[in-house]
């Protein structure tokens, strides 16, 4: 029986890509008769894990520089992974490459353990925004070769994307690479409230709403979205940019819109309550816009066609996977004029945007989160060091 131990760095209620996929995997494994523990920080309040079974939390401090992040102890991390709560586990499937990484991959060389890890972030293209000391060609090439270190340390590697997989290919990688999305949960196709979120927010309902969802960070290309919005308000002056999400480039970006002049028309909202708020606000949105460059998947982008919203994007790195042209999504170049004359162009067509909005939602249904949890088990069960292990039943 596989029972794998979950070790990251960020988890719930840090909301990122990497907590939404590992409860995900975690939920549907679980469905599927694989259970799982899960060593992540304390952050010191609500940990948002009700009904989250097997959650250890260890003590930890926050990041000087990323408020929101949480360092965890390494003499208490260590003591939770060789703890008898963990004893049970015969697999670590590490999420992280901090301390996360290096403590999960000595409990699996301690405990004679297989481990794999999974690729959630592609640091090359962004280390330069949390070193700007470092040059930005010494900060990829220091990127790759850290992944490449790490990655080649673990028994098999799990990429979100082929194109991450690619990219991994290209460092050195030659550890078994496994292409493995995250999924999208039953949940997400449960339309949200629009008019409420628009209620509570103090949005009129009927004004024009482009949004956007993530972390509010450096790397995921929000300056340019805001110079985009600015070209498009020449022409749309009653459009409102939601901004939904929390992050370090919060303050830079509300500077950069008063001097872009849309800061009347820019709201942030903050994170959301994934039970509901979260979907009430792609249900109050009129077209979802994203161009980050660095994304191993874009799995906002999913969720945004889940619930039938227009997408207009940039198509790079892991989004590429997901923007195929069954999905319904305007892709366009990164280019502020032709991504604005995108943006009009939905909102001033309703049938059109019907239209890309229930071709969204069909392609987002291809996605389904339970098979992506049967890849994974199936890929534990690959690995040569699991083969021993007696086989794990897979609930229909």
């Amino acid at each position: 029986m596989i029972r794998p131990l979950f070790v990251s760095d960020v988890y719930f209620p840090r909301v990122n890509g990497v907590s939404t996929s590992i409860r995900s995997f975690r939920d549907d494994l679980a469905a599927l008769g694989v259970e799982s523990r899960l060593v992540v920080p304390d952050y010191g309040h609500d940990p948002d894990d009700t009904g989250d079974h097997g959650v250890l939390r260890v003590r930890a401090r926050v990041v000087p520089f990323d408020p929101e992040d949480r360092l965890m102890g390494a003499r208490p991390l260590r003591a939770t992974l060789r703890s008898d709560a963990v004893a049970d586990c015969n697999l670590v499937h590490i999420q992280t490459p901090f301390r996360a990484h290096y403590a999960g991959l000595a409990c699996a060389r301690e405990r004679g353990l297989p481990v794999v890890a999974t690729c959630h972030t592609y640091f090359e293209d962004y280390l330069h925004h949390y070193l700007p000391v470092l040059p930005r060609s010494w900060g990829g090439a220091l990127a790759r070769a850290v992944m490449a270190r790490q990655l080649n340390a673990v028994d098999g590697v799990v990429s979100p994307s082929a194109q991450v997989k690619e990219k991994l290919l290209e460092y050195g990688v030659t550890r078994p690479i496994e292409v493995i999305p995250t999924g999208m949960t039953a949940d997400r196709f449960v339309p949200g409230d629009g008019e409420r979120f628009r209620r509570e927010h103090g949005i009129e309902q009927g004004r024009p709403m482009l949004l956007t969802l993530g972390r509010v960070a450096h790397e995921k290309n929000l300056g340019f979205l805001l110079q985009m919005f600015a070209t498009l308000q020449a022409r749309l002056p009653a459009a409102l940019f939601v901004i939904a999400g929390e992050g370090p480039a919060r303050a830079a970006l509300e500077r950069e819109a008063q001097s872009l002049g849309i800061a009347p028309s820019l709201r942030f909202v903050g994170n959301l309550d994934r039970r509901r708020g979260l979907s009430d606000c792609y249900a109050a949105a009129d077209v979802f816009v994203f161009a980050s460059r660095t994304e191993t998947q874009g799995l906002v982008l999913l969720e945004a066609m889940a619930q039938s919203l227009p997408v207009v994007s940039t198509a790079c790195l892991g989004t590429r996977s997901v923007l195929l042209p069954a999905s319904g999504a305007c892709v366009v170049p990164e280019s502020h004029a032709e991504f604005a004359d995108a943006v009009a162009a939905v909102l001033s067509d309703a049938a059109r945007a019907q239209s890309l909005g229930e071709q969204g939602r069909a392609w987002a249904q291809r996605w389904s989160s339970r098979e992506m949890a049967r890849r994974m088990a199936g890929f534990y069960g690959s690995l040569p060091r699991v083969r021993g292990l007696a086989a794990t039943p897979v609930v229909p």
